[in-house]
């Protein structure tokens, strides 16, 4: 195949170590390793995809087997054995795909090939790509012949999920961790590539490609490919271009959306976001960029622009570290909270269009808006509680500013007051039943305790300073030693707890648990529910919720 007709992530494939980029303390160790005849048995190399990890087993098997040795590697003009290599056609390297070949007796055929030595170069080499795809039964049949090969055999492993090879196999390689390539290196060599292709495009343009290839090589290339045969040979790729092939848009339009949504204007909110789905954006893409623009909010005065691996020009930057500082952490983290259940609902939704828009209106509607470090009044802090949604109009919110965060009427309980402690001096505390112990554990945020005392145990008895209870298997091993000091620091008494062979009252999250099925049950006979069957004969019931009244919250 002429190289002219090779895609570019092909065409431009490093073929010795100093063409590989971003990985210069790799390639420094393995060829000062070679030099001193210090080859371990297996090397495996571990990385995201694209950084060149198989390359790099290509690039190692040459300098091992190249016929001009390692003190003169070929570079422009190959040798037989650096040739064939490259074009994986050399009979004493053998590379194997083990996402194809996972079983163990690919592996036992691998080790019988292994029993002859090389016929004309130096070393037999296997490269398994992929290696973390073999079984188990697979990985404990390579074990023997990995710790001790013969002189003549190595190994070269290359993974991109090194958790799922066992330990017994990476503690017999020397293992190396490929990095991301940084944004500037990538952008530099995407240029140098582009000149050479003789494209056309604007660094902005080049820019986009390095944010979305996620420091992978291979996906610059590739990115890179598909824009300049998306354009006449003749025109330039810009950024506006470079958007719509891909399916980006400006991050500008989301600042802009995002101040909006702070000044309550819902008009402007939504003609903006029908701009960009105009542009064709997924509804997907839009809310990943959304969360990403929340990230730079809550975090710009612990960044720098080049930290932002180009997803911000300098004048966004800017704009976004003056917002920042008007806006209340609290708002942001809500924010980013509720455009991760948005993202979950996509998938339930038809029309994922609609679905943003409300989730864009809900977020203006979220807040009482107030400006930053501002007290609230107690008539303030009642409407908060009452209301999920804060029917204020978007004047009176544009004149507010943000800031505090406001429940959903679902999430809202309610809450007691915590027990007036006192000074350290007369802490002391009176717990007269077992449901105000769990309450307790709750304020004082003893959530393990907590969730013990509702899930795996069963009370038998309770009385000031002592309780006797019976558990499940679960329950546990230090929780009555746990919960006895705590009792004695909340109470300022010694507390016995002892064990009962009664099974005692149903746990807490049982009766929740009877108590719901038995509320499901009772839905199920009454007229409302019937009258639904009728028109939804396969509608079923899942589960039942007590309305919660205006009084409660």
């Amino acid at each position: 195949m002429n190289k002219n007709n090779k895609v570019l992530a092909l065409k431009y494939r490093p073929q010795i170590f100093d063409d590989l980029i971003g990985q210069e303390v790799l390639a420094e160790t393995i060829l000062n390793s070679i030099k001193s005849n210090k080859v371990p048995n297996a090397y495996l190399f571990t990385g995201i995809r694209g950084v060149g990890k198989t390359t790099t087993a290509r690039i190692v098997a040459k300098s091992l087997n190249c016929l001009n040795g390692i003190e003169k590697l070929c570079k422009d003009n190959f040798c037989k054995n650096c040739e064939a290599i490259s074009n994986s056609s050399h009979i004493d390297v053998l590379e194997m795909d083990a996402a194809s070949k996972t079983g163990v007796d690919d592996v036992r055929d691998l080790i019988e090939f292994s029993r002859y030595g090389p016929t004309s170069s130096k070393y037999k080499i296997f490269i398994i790509d992929e290696v973390h795809m073999l079984s188990k039964q697979a990985f404990n049949a390579l074990l023997k012949t990995l710790e001790e090969p013969p002189e003549y055999l190595k190994f070269i492993f290359a993974t991109t999920e090194i958790k799922k090879i066992p330990i017994t196999v990476v503690s017999r390689c020397q293992r190396f961790d490929l990095s991301r390539i940084k944004s500037s290196e990538l952008l530099d060599f995407i240029k140098q590539i582009k000149d050479k292709e003789n494209g056309k495009a604007t660094d902005k343009a080049l820019q986009l490609i390095v944010k979305i290839s996620e420091g992978s090589v291979r996906d610059a290339l590739s990115l890179l490919d598909r824009a300049l045969i998306s354009l006449d040979g003749k025109k330039e790729l810009d950024l506006e271009a470079a958007q719509k092939i891909f399916g980006y848009f400006d991050k500008s339009q989301l600042i802009n959306i995002f101040n909006f949504i702070l000044k309550g204007d819902e008009d402007k909110v939504i003609e903006s976001y029908r701009k960009i789905y105009d542009q064709g954006i997924e509804p997907k893409i839009f809310l990943n960029d959304f969360l990403e623009i929340l990230y730079y909010f809550k975090n710009i005065n612990s960044l720098t622009l080049e930290s932002t691996n180009f997803s911000l020009n300098e004048d966004e930057f800017d704009q976004i570290k003056q917002m920042a500082n008007r806006i209340d952490s609290k708002v942001l983290i809500l924010f980013w909270q509720f455009t991760i259940q948005a993202l979950n609902e996509l998938d339930i939704v038809s029309n994922q269009h609609l679905s943003i828009e409300m989730f864009l209106l809900r977020l203006i509607h979220l807040e009482s808006l107030k400006p930053k470090n501002e007290n609230r009044s107690d008539n303030d802090l009642i409407n908060v509680k009452k209301n999920d949604i804060h029917e204020q109009t978007s004047s009176q919110i544009a004149n507010k500013g943000t800031i505090n965060q406001i429940k959903n009427v679902s999430q809202e309980k309610k809450i007691k007051p915590e027990p007036n402690l006192g000074s350290k001096a007369s802490y002391k505390v009176d717990i007269k039943s077992f449901n105000e112990l769990v309450e307790f554990c709750y304020h004082k945020k003893e959530m393990q305790l907590k969730y013990e005392l509702e899930k795996n145990v069963n009370l038998v008895k309770f009385e000031k300073g002592r309780m006797e209870i019976s558990f499940n298997d679960n329950l546990d091993k230090d929780f009555v030693k746990n919960l006895s000091s705590k009792l004695a620091e909340w109470t300022d008494q010694r507390w016995i707890i002892s064990f009962s062979k009664n099974l005692g009252e149903v746990s807490i999250k049982d009766k929740e648990k009877n108590n719901r099925k038995e509320l499901t049950e009772k839905t199920k006979k009454s007229y409302l529910y019937e009258n639904v069957l009728k028109y939804f004969p396969d509608a079923e019931l899942i589960d039942v919720k007590p309305l919660i009244e205006d009084d409660d919250l």
